[in-house]
């Protein structure tokens, strides 16, 4: 295995997942405020599912976002 390679492959999976997830919850919220679904000050459970079958991996990540 190229150790190497594998990290420069994982940071780029890492960073194109963190990305995308903070730009797909931010236009979330931000709609959901502007047409009154959200008041701004809520607290949302917000979970993550890490699937990897070739690997059998399954992880979830649980956690909050607060928006005040």
């Amino acid at each position: 295995m190229d150790e190497e390679l594998f990290n420069k492959q994982m940071r780029g999976f890492l960073k194109k997942v963190g990305i995308t997830s903070q730009r797909e919850l931010e236009k979330a919220v931000y709609e959901r405020v502007g047409d009154g679904r959200l008041q701004g000050n809520e607290s949302l459970p917000a979970s993550v599912v890490l699937r990897v079958p070739e690997l059998d991996l399954e992880v979830t990540i649980d956690d909050e976002i607060r928006l005040e």
